[in-house]
């Protein structure tokens, strides 16, 4: 049997050949992050919905996560490629474990939101008062994995505080029924907890903040496996210039991000979630180095500082380099990167 060729058939065969080849050099990046699908989230689903992603050769998945700290853990056991969490908890294993430990690419939660929460009418009106006092939270909740580095600088006597962990849907609850005289959590995230209980942040509830007790450092951070930065150079510069592409879109345009969100948990509630985007927006990415370095980037003599705090509150065996934690050099240029988080 003969088959003749056409110039139809030829251009089509080209085609499926290209795609072919397109979808085979795609990058596979699997990222997990720092919390259940919520609006403060928006730019890493407006990134994957909008192909920003797909256009730097990238086939990313993104998965929920279980705290800020617990998704450090799962990059460094191979889990995941890349992830979204606290950088404080990164900067305690590449102490412990330098080889197993991710590293921080693009800074996004620069301004500190670890605090305590307790009602408005407690007696705890100082860190010292939670002495003799039941403080509870998530295990894997950033503020309590600090609670040792924050004890320390306000002069708390840890001993005398009792630490209880509960799921993160009853902090709030057991806090409001007296079954804990103070909270861990961040401060954006508990004001919507209690906004969802019918309580108003603002009257009921109070928060001492670790950013204003000697604590200034950074939190969350997009990280990535040490080993997946090394044999994978373009494609983490890729995700991060994906992403930063939309944070600014985001940042100007925050029903666009909430559309991405709601796609992905359509029983979210859309007005909720985009207050808690503007919120995290205002109170979690704003802090003033930005407009000298850009966001996504960090202050070398800032993070050291953090470092120093982490390591000798905590007893860790090592002080990690500035570079061993975090890399710059996957960022886009400062001028295409945002000076500043508020809307235009």
């Amino acid at each position: 049997m003969k088959f003749l060729s056409s110039p139809l058939l030829s251009a089509c065969g080209l085609a499926l050949a290209l795609a072919a080849t397109t979808a085979s050099a795609q990058v596979p990046i699997k990222m997990v992050l720092n919390w259940k699908y919520e609006g403060a989230q928006a730019w890493f689903f407006l990134a994957q919905d909008k192909g920003y992603f797909k256009e730097e050769g990238l086939d990313v998945t993104i998965d929920q996560g279980e705290g800020s700290a617990a998704s450090i853990p799962k990059v460094a056991a191979g889990a995941y490629q890349a992830g979204f969490g606290d950088m404080n908890a990164l900067i305690d294993l590449a102490s412990k474990r330098p080889a197993d430990a991710p590293v921080g690419v693009y800074m996004l939660y620069n301004t500190p939101p670890f605090a305590l929460v307790v009602k408005s009418d407690s007696p705890i009106k100082t860190p010292k008062d939670l002495e003799g006092k039941t403080v509870g939270g998530p295990a894997n909740d950033g503020a309590l994995k600090l609670f040792p580095a924050f004890a320390k600088i306000a002069k708390i006597d840890a001993s005398k505080v009792t630490i209880t962990n509960m799921a993160p849907n009853l902090r709030e609850q057991m806090l409001v029924r007296g079954q804990i005289d103070a909270g861990f959590g961040y401060v954006t995230t508990v004001s919507f907890s209690a906004k969802g209980m019918g309580l108003d942040p603002a009257k009921d509830l109070r928060f001492i903040r670790y950013g204003d007790h000697g604590m200034d450092l950074y939190s969350n951070t997009v990280f990535f496996a040490r080993s997946f930065v090394k044999e994978n150079p373009k494609a983490v510069q890729g995700f991060v210039k994906a992403l930063n592409r939309a944070v600014k879109e985001v940042i100007a345009n925050p029903e666009a991000g909430m559309d991405a969100v709601m796609k992905r948990e359509p029983l979210l509630k859309r007005e909720v979630e985009k207050e808690k985007l503007l919120a995290t927006l205002k109170n979690d990415m704003s802090h003033p180095e930005i407009a000298r370095i850009g966001l996504g980037d960090v202050d070398d003599a800032r993070l050291t500082k953090n470092i120093t705090i982490v390591v000798e509150a905590n007893q860790l065996p090592r002080a990690p380099e500035t570079k061993e934690v975090f890399d710059r050099s996957f960022m886009p240029a400062r001028a295409e990167r945002p000076s500043t988080t508020s809307a235009p």
